[in-house]
């Protein structure tokens, strides 16, 4: 007792009347025993982990630019020509495709995809569209099965298809499609989402890749943003995706003739989809499961940059959020299930396989939301508090600058909002890094899925309505405690870094500070007005 005694300051007890005393003594007392040791720990952590993002994102931007000099272009490096009539067997030349557009209340967007896909120009008795309806209200329902007997009526072979539930979500929906006897002739499979607007030559650009190379299953097409203006939210969605269809995507498919499908605007060969085992609902991301397994069968994909769908971004808070939790949760729980596969393929190489669980998944789907988060939002404000452990130069500023400055190549219009997009990117990584945690841990929300809301002519239907309309808000939609909270901290961190620190992050920290506060108000995105 007496030992514990001569611990504890003698000023202590004279404090006991002085709350903020008292805890200054505690933190003293704690600090150089634990804090300072873990914190430090956190610090090596981090930089670690920066470094094996730096290593990643240099190695992609040399293989990119190698790419672009001197990579043989995909119709090149693989068997490519355009496939025409035959003077004797006519449309016979072209092989059956069936395209499958999955769809859950699209009111906003349901014509302008089954009236793109209905548009493609590949011959009609070669043609099958699956409109696969998944909406839970009757009146959306109805219109879309109108729109599909529309089309139908034009002489277009399109099928409108329901089922009883919604088990397994898009996955089921896909894997329910293909099980139709009018599909079974079908070749190929192109998949566009309710809000994917392919151009009528998409099949005669991306059908010869996989009906003259027969160990390629997947050709995936690349995504334009109609909606990329409509605000700051949009631009720093479309910095983020340019990077990665213009480099991930790409390196992926001239190097390992392998990628993640992106879930649509591709074509699959469904013979490949059927010896992969199908569509699997074990995670939210079924597109990267189907593609990690076709992959480690042997199947080869390829990636057309210059083939482009366009499509939508989500321009509210709210399903922006959803959309990243789906994404960043789904891979990490994908990881945790499949990495003892990968692990024990005979199929694959072992650099292939180093590369998916190193590459494609853990720096990518992992580590890039973890150290942006702990790092920026964590322990760097906290070393500001804890003074004895000091981040080095390198890692705190030039280490960032660079890989900052090797995202930004996907999207060189928006190179002038390249501060605004880290600022953004440090508030979203605080989501996507609990999301990855709970893909990891495989917790309550690891099969959470909520289709992202489209908003199409919303907006410009709205704006053209007569009468002003007041926006109707929920108070769950606009406020966001975690966000405040962490906009609190970094405030405080700034105030002391202002006051006591030599480094001037407080400068970083109050910018922080205010895109943290901006978000947790709801003030980002579009504010879609009530009816």
């Amino acid at each position: 007792m007496a030992g514990v005694k001569a611990l504890i300051p003698e000023t202590f007890g004279g404090a006991r009347e002085d709350i903020a005393g008292q805890l200054g003594l505690i933190w003293e007392l704690v600090k150089a025993p634990l804090i300072v040791p873990l914190l430090r720990l956190a610090m090596y952590i981090c930089l670690a982990m920066s470094l094996m993002l730096f290593m990643e994102r240099l190695y992609m931007g040399i293989v990119i630019i190698l790419v672009k000099l001197f990579w043989k272009k995909p119709d090149k490096r693989y068997n490519w020509e355009p496939i025409r009539e035959d003077l004797e067997i006519g449309s016979g030349a072209f092989p059956v495709v069936l395209i499958q557009i999955p769809m859950f209340n699209e009111k906003e967007v349901y014509k302008i995809s089954i009236g793109a896909a209905c548009n493609l120009s590949w011959p009609s008795d070669r043609l099958v569209i699956q409109v696969l309806d998944d909406s839970t209200d009757p009146v959306i329902k109805d219109m879309v099965e109108k729109e599909c007997q529309r089309w139908a009526s034009k002489g277009i072979n399109c099928r409108y298809q329901i089922r009883e539930n919604r088990v397994g979500y898009k996955a089921g929906a896909l894997k329910e499609g293909l099980k139709r006897d009018y599909v079974k002739h079908c070749e190929f499979v192109a998949i566009f989402d309710a809000d994917f607007r392919p151009e009528p030559d998409f099949l005669r650009r991306a059908i010869p890749f996989l009906a003259l190379n027969p160990d390629i299953a997947l050709v995936q097409a690349r995504w334009r943003f109609v909606n990329a203006d409509e605000c700051l939210m949009t631009r720093m969605q479309e910095m983020s995706l340019d990077y990665h269809f213009t480099v991930e995507q790409e390196v992926g498919s001239a190097t390992h003739a392998f990628f993640g499908f992106n879930g649509t605007a591709g074509v699959w060969r469904i013979a490949a989809i059927n010896e992969a085992g199908g569509w699997k609902d074990r995670t939210t991301v079924e597109d990267m499961d189907l593609a990690v397994r076709a992959s480690l069968r042997g199947w080869k994909f390829v990636y057309l940059g210059d083939l482009q769908v366009k499509s939508e971004l989500p321009s509210t808070f709210k399903a922006f959020r959803f959309q990243q939790h789906r994404w960043s949760c789904g891979p990490a729980n994908l990881f945790r299930k499949m990495v003892k596969e990968i692990i024990l393929n005979k199929k694959v190489t072992l650099f292939k396989k180093v590369y998916v669980i190193y590459s494609f998944f853990f720096v990518r789907k992992i580590i890039a939301h973890m150290v942006t988060f702990f790092f920026y939002c964590v322990v760097l404000p906290l070393t500001i508090l804890v003074p004895e452990v000091e981040v080095p130069i390198w890692g705190a500023i030039y280490i960032p600058s660079i890989i900052t400055t090797l995202n930004a190549v996907g999207t060189p219009r928006s190179i002038h909002l390249l501060f605004y997009w880290i600022l953004f990117e440090n508030v979203m990584s605080l989501h996507r890094t609990k999301a990855t945690f709970i893909g990891l841990l495989e917790a309550g929300r690891a099969n959470e899925w909520v289709v992202t809301e489209k908003l199409g002519d919303t907006l410009k239907n709205k704006s053209n309505a007569k009468g002003p309309k007041r926006p109707v808000f929920k108070i769950g939609d606009r406020i966001h405690l975690l966000e405040l909270g962490f906009a609190a901290f970094l405030f405080f961190s700034g105030c002391y870094d202002f006051l006591y620190g030599r480094h001037y992050y407080f400068v970083y920290l109050f910018l922080q500070t205010i895109t943290f506060t901006i978000t947790g108000f709801g003030y980002i995105g579009t504010i879609v007005p009530g009816s």
